[in-house]
């Protein structure tokens, strides 16, 4: 059972929020930031293996995470309890998107190991929306992490 938080927006969190939070996080450094994100102001839904929060970077208006409680970093370690009810916060979290932004499409990603990019080793579940226009050819989608390869090769 998942709870939807009433709480700030990825467009309504003030400076001093923000501020306040990137304190915590710079005061707490030896602890996983990921394993605290459940009590940020960004919370959006609550789960019981899992909570959804507005990224503290984000990509995109309404970008946000999917974060599994447990202090893991490899997708290939989940449970499949956790894979379960993951899965279903991506799609609560992505209702409270359409209604709040429309977007035009979305990206889903997440990144196992160094050298995929992984800088937080807490697993956590990308949902990035995308909007026409925000990249001027977004064929290829997320094989553009290596720009080279973004391309099919054909029309």
């Amino acid at each position: 059972m998942s709870t939807i938080i009433e709480m700030a927006n990825s467009e309504t969190l003030d400076n001093k929020t923000l501020e306040e939070d990137k304190n915590k996080t710079a005061s707490a450094e030896n602890e996983c930031r990921m394993c605290r994100a459940h009590t940020t102001p960004r919370l959006m839904i609550k789960g019981e293996l899992g909570f959804a929060a507005w990224d503290k970077s984000p990509v995109n208006k309404g970008h946000f995470l999917v974060i599994p409680y447990r202090h893991f970093s490899d997708y290939f370690d989940i449970r499949e309890d956790e894979m379960i009810e993951l899965w279903s916060l991506v799609s609560q979290g992505k209702k409270i998107v359409e209604e709040k932004y429309q977007p035009d499409g979305y990206n889903l990603g997440i990144n196992v190991g160094k050298w995929a990019g992984q800088s937080i080793f807490h697993l956590h579940i990308h949902i990035i929306p995308r909007y026409k226009g925000d990249v001027e050819n977004p064929k290829g989608g997320v094989r553009g992490v290596i720009p080279e390869k973004q391309g099919y090769g054909y029309n």
